[in-house]
This record gives C-alpha cells, structure tokens and sequence, in this order.
C-alpha cells in the first residue's frame, strides 16, 4: 500500500485530497451525524469594529473568507502566467486564449438551452469553470506519457477560464453595490498598488492594507472574494534586485491552499443528502445543464476554440485533435469553482442537490473520459527533449490545420 502511495505523482494529491474532503462531506450528510454536521455549517460567527458589523454562517465564512485565500492564490498564479509564463505574449496567449472563451461560451449556452423558460437561467455560469487541481491532478496521473506542451496548455486554458470567471463574479453574481463601501476598498488599495510600483517587497504591509480592504469589499455588495484577486494583482512581480515576492507567496500558500481551504471548501460545501428527492435532483433542469454543459460544452467548446485559433493565427496546435478533445474533456472537470458559482447564482433556492448532483456527473464523467482518450492518445511516455519552449508552436506531438 506505501509502495502504491509513493507511485502517485505529486501534481495528483491535491485532487485526491479534495475528492476525499467531498467524500467525507458526502457521506457525513447522508449519515447518522448529518444533525451535528448541519448544525456546526450553520452555526453563526459575528465579529464586530466600532459600528461595523459582520455576521455569517460558518459555511459563509468559508465561502467568503477562506475562499478570498484562494482567490489571493488563484491571483498570483494568473499574474505570473500572464508576465513571465505561457501568457506573457500575444503569440502564446492568444491560443489557450480563444480555446478558453469557447470552453465558458459552448457550456453556458448548454446550460441555458437546458433551463431555458425554467427560472434557473441565473446559473449559465455554473458549468463555465474548471477546477486547476483536480484538472492537473487528473492529467498527473497519466506521468511523462502528456506531453509538456499540452499541460501547459491545459494550464493555460485554466488560467484564462478562471480569470474569466472572476469577471463574472464580479458582474453578475454580486449585491447592489454601496459607493460609499467601494470608496473604503480604493483608499486601502490605492497604497498597495503604490507599493507594487515601487517595487517593495514587505509582505506585513500589503497584507495589513488587504485584511481592511476585505471588510469593504464585503460591505459593499460586491463578492469579497474578489478582494483577493485584487490583492494578488497588487503584489510586485519582482523588486530591484529580480527577487520576486508573488513567486514567493505562490510557492508558500500552496500547500495551505490545496490542503486547507480547498479541502475546507469541499467539507463546508460538497455534502448533500440525497434521500428520496435524488431522482427529482438528477432529472433537474440544473443538474442537466450543469453536468452537460460540463462534460459536453467543456470539450465541445475549447476544441472548436482551438481549431478556430489555429485557423486564424496559422500556428500548430499544442497537440493531435484528439489529445486536444482529451484535454478539453479533462478541463470539464469544475467542481470547486462549480460549486461555489452554484452558490452564489442560488443562494437560499432550493436546488442545492441539482447544483451539485450535475457538478459532480458531468465533473466524473468529463474525467473518466479525458483520462481515457489522452491515455489511448498518448500510449509511450514524451522522450525528454521535447522543447516545453514551443507550447502552441508546434512543440512535441504538435498538429497543424491545414
């Protein structure tokens, strides 16, 4: 069994925790300790300064706090790709970049054409996210037999597809906003931003300025989780002697992040009790336009992304059309993201079961099927000289449309 263990690949642990986490909610709901469970998520936690006052559920304090973390990380990650990583240029950029608004357009509109006339229309975007870890987790499986230039790919759609999902956040799935709060959020970002621009690294006053600045955004209507990217954005990339501080952050909130707050998450979030109501639930207008638009928008989507990309830049694509269907079959799996759209597009709605009945299908299904095609695609590991430096260029087992 150790021996099993150490065979996992390192990238593969963080999905493997969060599927268990998902698994203990599971099974915790539907148990004999569901009472206890439900009690503790909705148990009320205030904390109060002079007149402002912030009272919430545990499961909201998780969502709303914990996930402001992961969006802080989420943030470091979109940073770095987009200055020194596989979106710093236009040439490398513009790829993973169609391919990831085909994979938000094709599920959103599955989604909709499912739950068209229904009332649920509000979550087009539950189906429009992808989960990195468990994504990269799932491809981690397959060892050197991917090549680099498609993970990377994979990679690089995700960062866009999350990017694009902050957006939504921000613009669809918020309260009516208060200036006045919003006014609070730039008089303790506006330093931040001062201090990225002369480059200082000081770790105490941007995280001083950024736990102020969370308050307001979540005073002020607008999801705090984005308080988090914006934070993210304000850290330097590197100072005057090319030290870099947002690398530093990423490297050291990685194992909080994919151990602590994804799997808090998952056990605050991910549980459901099935009961006599799991027919009604998998039938749902939701859970169908959420687990298609995931298993079948998703790879739908990017692929015809990609070609289209492909057509319009004249650039190889990062790999065989089949690998790329594998790839975009893998990027259905949303979960995490999923989920927490989900609850923020219905909160206090009675399709918690449906939300989550489609996210997980479609998200299993998406991975068993892109599991299974990238590892008939790809049968003998990628030999060591392939060149990760020409990712949507031609590198590896790259393809051309002609």
């Amino acid at each position: 069994m150790l021996q099993m263990l150490k065979k996992v690949p390192s990238e593969a642990w963080p999905g493997i925790v969060l599927l268990l986490s998902a698994t203990v909610s599971m099974f915790l709901a539907n148990s004999a300790w569901a009472p206890m469970q439900s009690g503790l998520l909705k148990s009320v936690g205030t904390v109060s300064f002079h007149d402002i006052t912030i009272s919430m559920t545990l499961t909201e304090w998780v969502k709303n706090l914990l996930m402001a973390v992961f969006f802080f990380y989420v943030g470091l990650e979109l940073k770095r790709e987009l200055l020194e990583g596989a979106l710093s240029s236009a040439s490398t950029a513009l790829m993973p970049l169609i391919a990831a608004i085909g994979g938000v357009l094709c599920p959103a509109l599955i989604y909709l054409f499912m739950t068209n006339g229904t009332g649920f229309e509000h979550g087009w975007a539950i189906p429009a996210a992808t989960d990195i870890a468990f994504a990269l987790g799932v491809v981690a499986l397959l060892g050197s037999r991917v090549p680099p230039a498609m993970k990377i790919f994979l990679l690089a759609v995700a960062v866009v597809d999350d990017l694009i999902a902050i957006l939504v956040i921000a613009f669809f799935y918020s309260d009516s906003l208060h200036m006045g709060w919003l006014g609070g959020v730039a008089l303790f970002y506006l330093p931040m931003l001062l201090l990225m621009r002369q480059r200082k690294n000081w770790h105490g006053m941007y995280m001083l300025l950024a736990m102020p600045m969370w308050v307001c955004m979540q005073m002020s209507g607008i999801n705090p989780t984005i308080a988090g990217v914006l934070a993210a954005l304000a850290i330097p990339m590197r100072n005057e002697r090319g030290e870099s501080l947002l690398i530093e952050l990423e490297h050291k909130l990685r194992p909080y992040v994919h151990y602590g707050v994804m799997p808090a998450f998952a056990l605050a979030s991910a549980g459901a009790a099935v009961g006599s109501g799991f027919a009604a639930a998998i039938q749902h207008p939701v859970s169908l336009g959420a687990g298609l638009g995931l298993v079948l928008g998703k790879p739908i989507g990017i692929t015809l992304g990609t070609i289209l990309a492909g057509l319009l830049l004249r650039a190889k694509l990062p790999g065989s059309i089949p690998s790329i269907v594998g790839i975009g079959f893998v990027a259905g799996i949303g979960f995490t993201m999923s989920l927490f759209i989900g609850k923020l597009a219905f909160e206090g709605a009675k399709v918690e079961l449906a939300v989550k009945m489609g996210v997980y299908g479609g998200s299993l299904l998406a991975a068993l099927i892109g599991l299974a095609i990238l590892a008939y695609v790809h049968r003998t590991p990628v030999s060591a000289g392939t060149d990760e430096a020409d990712i949507f260029t031609g590198g590896g087992d790259a393809g051309r449309i002609h």
